[in-house]
């Protein structure tokens, strides 16, 4: 590389060299020479001094000690600059006193005199520090210093800190990683099948588009919204058009909208009990009041919805494999629904959000297939069909409810990953998805097997159900099982399933377990499922 050669004209000469060469790029603009700090990584010549890994040296003339470490994650000219900050706004340097000299300062803390240089002019450009021809280089004066509390707690909160958001401990969090842990985790997917060479492919195709050089559309991508409304019509039979597709990062994103674009304070929502938590905990956060309703083998129990003037602003439903129990809203009670929404002017919000897997049961409609009035909001992922990594999903909205939708968008994210909406594009274009889809559906078929085999020595002290789509299970437990026990023994076999009573708004009425297979490979399902009936067997 070539070395840039700064006479004391420069910034830099204020520093006290006539001539200096530096090992690494500058910008150079007429009055100043800009330190450019990434991507850039000096090769230190010189060893730390004495040899030591890291230095804890005083500053010549301060009383400041600089503790610098060799590690590639963090370079020692960034180590050294972020130690000269914090000291400066923290007061330990004071206004208008004098740093060492570059020489002087490298010499103490045996490194190479061109970082010390570095990190000065960084700092001179920035503010903290000012140069002077003859005077060498000072602490700024006119920097406030930075108060700090000494020994705040987590439970202090600011006054400018009001809301309160929902903890949320539902089995869908990351997994722990425990080595030698099985984890039977709600929301996990499998890979095992993913087409990496398709993928591959599609990727090389879409980065031969041209990329935009502008923010995109808040609610996605045109292709991809004609593809989405393509493909659920014709798996799930909901007629729709590009328009009425809204692109979003997650199902839980298309409910955040949906809250943002219905909810003032004091509005009700009628949900599941037991339900989703996530779904909860949006509408709590948006200060709705929540309304329980119950479920049963057919789903939700329309008929113990409010009527009138006491009926929810909105509903939410897991109406294809009912979140967490597995049941389907039985056509009967899909009508009525639909019903009810129309005489009490109501939004049903229906998550959709595994329907494609059904093992041995015929599709029921989709709400929104059936309604024909526009009082359906339909929200579907790409997180259990292809894999929550990608982040991507859609909600088809009633023409109204759409527009406010679009408006929240922009305050949020604006639009999802260009890059990702092509290459899923592709995927629906060329045939992809329903291929994988039918793969999958057997892929996720075995482990199902696996798992109703495995548990079959407790057909005494569980019932098995949720089973005939969706990829968790719950385990109704008999009399005299307790869910937290029967957990805590299995935590002691290495094994974690989740309790189904934190999906309980109200008072639950059963004691069950909830088990997620989707991410599990047979054997863990197997090994995982053999010593759950151990620890059940232990307690009963």
């Amino acid at each position: 590389m070539k070395l840039l050669t700064l006479t004391r004209n420069s910034t830099l000469g204020m520093l006290g060299d006539k001539t200096l060469d530096v090992p690494f790029p500058l910008l150079y603009n007429t009055a100043k020479v800009a330190y450019v700090p990434e991507p850039l990584s000096f090769q230190i010549r010189e060893p730390l001094e004495m040899g030591q890994k890291a230095t804890g040296k005083i500053a010549p003339d301060l009383a400041l000690p600089l503790t610098l470490t060799r590690t590639r994650h963090k370079p020692l000219h960034r180590q050294l600059a972020e130690q000269l900050r914090e000291a400066i706004l923290r007061g330990v340097l004071a206004p208008g006193i004098r740093l060492p000299s570059s020489r002087a300062l490298a010499k103490e803390l045996g490194i190479s005199r061109n970082i010390v240089l570095a990190v000065y002019e960084e700092l001179l450009i920035e503010g903290y520090l000012i140069g002077r021809h003859g005077s060498g280089t000072s602490v700024s004066s006119d920097l406030p210093r930075l108060e700090r509390a000494e020994g705040a707690t987590a439970q202090e909160r600011p006054r400018w800190l009001t809301q309160t958001i929902p903890w949320l401990d539902d089995g869908e969090s990351p997994p722990s990683n425990q080595p030698g842990v099985i984890d039977f985790r709600l929301g996990a997917t499998s890979t095992a099948l993913w087409p990496e060479g398709v993928w591959r492919k599609i990727w090389r195709e879409v980065s031969k588009q041209p990329l935009p050089g502008d923010y995109q559309e808040p609610v996605g991508d045109l292709a991809l919204r004609t593809a989405v409304a393509s493909y659920v019509g014709r798996a799930r039979g909901v007629a729709c058009q590009a328009e009425d597709v809204i692109i979003t990062t997650s199902a839980v994103q298309a409910l955040h909208l949906i809250a943002q674009a219905t909810l003032d304070s004091g509005r009700s929502v009628a949900l599941e009990d037991p339900g989703y938590p996530r779904a909860r905990a949006i509408f709590q956060h948006r200060q709705a009041r929540l309304i329980p309703i119950p479920v049963d083998t057919d789903g939700l129990r329309v008929e113990d919805l409010p009527q009138g003037a006491a009926a929810p602003h909105l509903v939410y439903v897991t109406p294809s494999h009912q979140f967490p129990l597995g049941v389907r809203l039985s056509i009967v009670r899909r009508l009525a629904l639909l019903e009810w929404a129309r005489e009490n002017e109501s939004l049903i919000i229906e998550d959709d959000y595994d329907s494609e897997f059904r093992f041995g049961a015929q599709p029921l409609p989709a709400l929104a297939g059936l309604d024909h009035l526009s009082r359906v909001a339909y929200i579907g992922t790409f997180a259990k069909l292809l894999t929550p990594s990608l982040r991507l999903g859609y909600v088809i909205a009633p023409r109204p409810l759409r527009e406010y939708m679009a408006q929240a968008k922009i305050l949020s994210d604006v639009h999802p990953s260009w890059l990702l909406q092509q290459a899923l594009v592709h995927f629906f274009k060329e045939g992809y998805l329903e291929r994988y889809i039918q793969r999958l559906r057997y892929h996720y078929a075995q482990k199902r097997a696996t798992l109703v085999e495995a548990l079959a020595p407790l057909t005494n002290q569980i019932q098995i159900a949720g089973l005939e789509a969706g990829l968790h299970t719950c385990l109704e437990l008999s009399a005299g099982l307790r869910e937290k026990k029967v957990i805590v023994r299995a935590a002691k076999r290495g094994i974690m399933v989740y309790p189904l009573s934190r999906h309980y708004l109200g008072t639950p009425d059963k004691h069950a377990l909830l088990l997620g297979y989707g991410g599990l490979t047979d054997e863990q399902i197997r090994q995982g499922a053999e010593q759950l009936v151990a620890a059940i067997q232990e307690e009963w």
